[in-house]
């Protein structure tokens, strides 16, 4: 079956499944902080991060079909980021071994944050049951380089979220 039709299948029976998590923080709200684990073993924060735009997306799970998309975009988009004075850091509840081996099979240079207490995916209401596992929801939040939420996006679609998230950057760039 073609990635992209496994992962529409994927999603359909995903959405099926789904149980709403705590609220998530607003766009003008202060985003939470958090400091987690990445797939090189080094400990990263929120606050690390002041003075830069940050993309906080959670997803699902390592090497699915619509997580490794969505990866493989913001890879390809990174050099655009950059640019635009952000960095993009991932969450999922998978270890940070698991990340590692993610980035080093798809050749991902941003780090992904292994979140396996469910600390930042809960703060972020972004905390979902899926056939008896807790997983995070495909949410993302822009922070602002003062640390405030200026863009949030649930349930994306992987396949053109990088563009929107590039497309909110240039729109914020012209305010």
């Amino acid at each position: 079956m073609h990635l992209a039709a496994r992962f529409a299948t994927a999603s359909a029976v995903s959405a099926a499944l789904l149980v709403a998590a705590d609220p998530m923080p607003q766009v003008g709200q202060q985003a939470p902080t958090f400091t987690l684990p990445s797939q090189d073993g080094s400990e990263v924060s929120l606050k690390d991060f002041h003075g830069k735009y940050v993309v906080l997306y959670f997803y699902p799970k390592d090497a699915t079909p619509g997580c490794t998309i969505e990866a493989h975009n913001f890879e390809r988009d990174l050099p655009k980021y950059e640019a635009d004075n952000a960095v993009i850091l991932g969450v999922s509840v998978d270890s940070a071994d698991s990340h590692k081996q993610f980035c080093t099979q798809q050749s991902l240079t941003f780090k992904l944050l292994s979140d396996v207490n469910k600390t930042a995916v809960r703060e972020y209401g972004s905390e979902r049951q899926m056939a008896g596992t807790t997983l995070a929801a495909r949410n993302t939040f822009l922070i602002s380089p003062e640390g405030k939420i200026v863009e949030e996006w649930t349930g994306v679609n992987p396949s053109v979220h990088s563009e929107q998230v590039l497309e909110a950057l240039e729109q914020l760039k012209k305010k």
